[in-house]
């Protein structure tokens, strides 16, 4: 099945909700401008695809957000998939993506997170990206599990661009002759079905990664039928992990004398007919023990193992190889990547080798020396060099080469520095690439636009909403991530952060403070448990009194900047508190499954249980099982309790099937609000001019429609701010900015910070 999504001024969707076309009542949009925050990087670019002979045309694959498009004249990577509805969410894992050698405007994506989805489909262009079709493929793939960074496992014939073969991890080898239209099983491969016990939690670390790359070799003999010789490498070890067809595909034998050690990671070609393999014990980025660089010689059936390092007889830690390129017009030109040549995870220690000898000497890039440029994302400054499972020399220029990491990557225009014994310089190759997943937006009425907490990178203060943060990621303790953030209502520049140390190292004080509207950060004195990390913080309006519910724990209470904590009085485990925005006596909580609301009225020490309204019951018992943690749907956002700024006990809960109101004359009775039925995250923003009353945020559905609404009026009328090009798959949040009429941030699962702002 192909459908054609227009990626400039589309109007086309995945079929983001299930509901009855006779429910649907659109409700009115309005024009919005979408960009990102800008972070930069923040995800594993887990592939970089050059053409090879068209100069400044390439193309970026990450493990859950998406591929992206090099923009020459602009210097910097446009994202491809931002259409990509809720439910359609599994295609922002990108497994692979080739590029037809013969034709640069022809380009294909292969998307699917997780092999457990049957959500998956290949995207072709004819326009350099401008637009896709998509056609459905009855495999799995897997862009964010284990073997992510191996590759390519796509490919075109470079002799005949009608032709792409496809490795998949589950279901063998696919090829399609006309151009990515369809696509049919090579039955005549191999079964590599590899043994794998999921009952075991340590095979899912070493369980290989299905058919990894596809090879032509272009000095063999070639017709209309394309090229004849084909080689395919396979994420097996202890058996033949490398196969050869002869005959255009039609049959197929593992090469003779491979190396069934390890696993091969990736497998190049070069032009003097060396076939070049980086190989793992695992496929990566689990860490790995034992690995190997080895080179086929075709024409002599001849296998050399090429390592720059190996391991040495009795080493404890061992390490792979992750990545191989090769300088298209030297084809001794080589460089490698190590993996968890350090130890775990290969933090600080890992390296790229660099030979023009076609391996047989090899200069270490990073032990020689080099130099980083941190400008462009200050954050990395406290990121490690780590996961660099892909490595390119740009075919039109030898001395450009890129490395990929966890958290974008890096570029360098001097590689041959190396030899000088001079700095190789480094700088982020990643400007546009916004992969990041928001867990907390906070977004003040005074200093800092947006606040924010991230997975993996702690979070950040953005006071320019156009540049990263120049001071990096909120300060010590380093936290990796951030699951908690916000402020004083009426002392703005008091912000409290709550997450996980980086690293997960054990111990340690996981809740720091800003005094300064989020610029530097103080640690407090302790914890209230051991082992305290994540969970939710409230701060009381006037900032005296912070409320923590750790993971898995009860809530403290501290009066002191966390020096002492004292168990909050009346709440179960897991409850998420808020604050009164105004009252700093006031906190409450909301337990939707006893449908039970907690309040209290002495800064948080002691909290009373008060029966919700009947409404509230019956849309809790159809919105299923979640308190204030999120424990029902994973999207969040459902089932919360919020507190209005600049109105006393004005609450409101976001349910997952509909939105309630109260306020202080009703005494807790909340009131269901017409329109709303299904809500995924909500919040609020300034007030439209005129009014003295916060905008409404929601993502969910009103009148039978998904999408991101605004409502001027406390919910009377709701206006859909955005449109099926900006979807933007799974979203976590939404927030209003408090300093401007319009602008809404939005906390998406692997794009990372989009803000829109109404169009002129």
């Amino acid at each position: 099945m192909r459908k054609h999504l227009l990626l400039a001024g589309m109007a086309f969707v995945l079929g983001s909700v299930s509901v009855h076309a006779q429910e649907i009542q659109p409700v009115k949009a309005v024009p919005y401008e979408w960009k990102n925050v800008p972070i930069v990087g923040g995800g594993f670019v887990d592939g970089i695809i050059f053409h090879p002979t068209a100069p400044g045309v390439r193309y970026c694959r990450t493990d859950m957000g998406g591929a992206y498009r090099w923009d020459a004249a602009a210097e910097r990577w446009v994202a491809l998939q931002d259409w990509v509805s809720l439910d359609e969410s599994n295609l922002q894992g990108v497994e692979s993506i080739a590029i037809d050698p013969q034709n640069p405007n022809n380009v294909y994506l292969a998307c699917g997170t997780y092999t457990s989805s049957s959500n998956g489909a290949i995207l072709y262009s004819y326009d350099g990206g401008k637009t896709f079709t998509r056609v459905d493929i009855p495999f799995t793939m897997g862009g964010n599990e284990n073997g992510r960074g191996n590759g390519e496992r796509m490919m075109v014939d470079p002799q005949n661009g009608n032709i792409i073969y496809m490795g998949t991890r589950l279901h063998g080898l696919w090829r399609s002759t006309d151009k990515g239209q369809s696509w049919a099983r090579v039955t005549s491969f191999p079964d590599v079905t590899e043994a794998f016990n999921p009952a075991d939690r340590a095979s899912w670390g070493n369980r290989g990664s299905g058919i990894i790359a596809v090879v032509y070799d272009v000095q063999g003999a070639a017709d209309a039928r394309g090229t004849r010789d084909i080689y395919v490498a396979v994420s097996l070890m202890g058996r033949d992990n490398l196969f050869v067809s002869h005959d255009y595909g039609d049959s197929w034998q593992p090469v003779e004398g491979q190396p069934v050690q390890y696993r091969p990671t990736h497998m190049i070609l070069s032009g003097d007919g060396q076939l070049v393999l980086t190989y793992g014990d695992t496929p990566g980025p689990s860490q790995m023990a034992d690995g190997g660089v080895w080179k086929y010689d075709i024409a002599k059936n001849k296998w050399t193992d090429i390592s720059p390092v190996k391991l040495k007889a009795g080493e404890k830690a061992g390490f792979g190889y992750a990545a191989v390129s090769i300088d298209v017009h030297n084809p001794k030109h080589l460089i490698v990547s190590t993996h968890s040549l350090g130890g775990k995870h290969g933090y600080d220690s890992d390296e790229m080798f660099r030979t023009t000898d076609g391996g047989k000497h090899w200069k270490p890039i990073f032990k020689t020396g080099y130099e980083y440029d941190y400008t462009k994302a200050p954050y990395v400054k406290v990121a490690p060099l780590h996961w660099m499972f892909d490595i390119e020399i740009d075919p039109a220029n030898a001395e450009h080469a890129i490395f990929t990491t966890g958290f974008g990557g890096w570029e360098t225009f001097n590689l041959s520095a190396v030899e000088r014994k001079e700095p190789v310089k480094w700088s982020i190759m990643s400007q546009g690439i916004e992969e990041t997943v928001p867990l907390e937006l906070y977004a003040p009425e005074k200093g800092a636009r947006l606040i924010s907490g991230i997975g993996d990178y702690g979070g950040f203060t953005h006071f320019d909403l156009n540049n990263p943060d120049p001071l990096g990621s909120h300060g010590k303790p380093h936290f990796g991530n951030t699951n908690g953030v916000t402020g004083a209502w009426q002392k703005q520049s008091l912000i409290v952060r709550v997450g996980t140390l980086f690293g997960h190292q054990p111990g340690g004080r996981t809740i720091s403070y800003s005094e300064d509207g989020g610029k530097t950060w103080a640690v407090c004195a302790s914890v209230p448990v051991d082992k305290a990390r994540n969970g939710h913080i409230a701060v009381s309006a006037d900032g005296a009194s912070w409320i923590w519910t750790p993971d898995h724990s009860d809530a403290y209470l501290t009066r002191d900047k966390g020096t002492t904590w004292q168990p909050c009085q009346g709440l179960p485990k897991n409850m998420r508190t808020i604050a009164d925005k105004m009252n700093p006596r006031c906190f409450y909580a909301v337990d939707a499954v006893s449908e039970i609301l907690y309040s209290s009225e002495d800064g948080g020490a002691t909290f009373r249980a008060d029966t919700l309204s009947l409404t509230v019951k019956r849309a809790v018992r159809r919105g299923g099982a979640a308190s204030g943690m999120n424990r029902g749907d994973p999207r969040g956002g459902q089932d919360r309790i919020y507190s209005t700024p600049g109105y006393e006990k004005d609450l409101w809960i976001a349910a997952y099937d509909g939105l309630y109101h109260s306020t202080a004359k009703a005494g807790f009775d909340f009131r269901a609000l017409d329109k709303v039925r299904t809500i995924y995250a909500f919040g609020f923003g300034k007030a439209k001019p005129g009014s003295n009353y916060p905008a409404l945020y929601i993502i969910g559905v009103i009148n039978g429609q998904y999408g991101f609404f605004r409502s001027d009026d406390a919910a009377a009328s709701w206006v859909r701010i955005n449109d099926d090009a900006h979807q933007y798959g799974l979203v976590l949040h939404i927030c209003g900015d408090m300093q401007e009429y319009g602008r809404v941030y939005i906390g998406t699962h692997g794009r990372g910070i989009v803000t829109g702002v109404p169009a002129m």
